[in-house]
């Protein structure tokens, strides 16, 4: 019985880790960067990453990324390195204001093609992938923790 009882919290935590239904699944264990510099049309991928821009265009919305490293749940990472650009391309309109700049993103989808893109004065070869799922993710926000008086029997002491 006691065996059970410790496997409850493992499980628990085990679950935290996992990514949103929408972004489970196989993928190619391929970043953007390396995509890019081979032709991987067709692959399946699951790719996120810092949103640079979302351009509506007639019938799809195209979305310019910073790859990121995800994290277990399929979240991009908060760090100070690319996994390389890339282009994911969604039927419908999604609004720029909502999709705006530096907020996080996962998409999955098939390698489509590849574009070359201006980043300042370098032509940037982007692999472009035909999302499924285009993920965003909520805003991370700070918190200020303030820690109130700790009751104590002779009054309040603070902790």
């Amino acid at each position: 019985m006691p065996r059970r009882l410790l496997l409850l919290p493992l499980l628990a935590l085990a679950a935290c880790a996992t990514p949103p239904a929408p972004l489970k699944g196989n993928y190619a264990p391929l970043s953007p960067e390396l995509a890019a510099h081979r032709e991987a049309v067709g692959d399946l991928v699951r790719w996120g990453g810092t949103l640079v821009r979302a351009t509506p265009e007639p019938g799809r919305t195209c979305f310019e990324l910073v790859g990121r490293e995800l994290d277990a749940r399929g979240r991009p990472r908060e760090v100070d390195r690319s996994a390389g650009r890339f282009v994911a391309c969604r039927a419908g309109f999604y609004d720029p204001e909502v999709f705006a700049e530096g907020r996080a993103v996962t998409v999955t989808g098939r390698i489509d093609g590849f574009e070359t893109r201006r980043v300042g004065e370098y032509d940037y070869r982007q692999p472009r992938v035909a999302a499924d799922v285009v993920y965003l993710w909520p805003e991370r926000r700070e918190v200020e923790v303030i820690h109130a008086p700790y009751p104590y029997r002779y009054g309040y002491w603070w902790w």
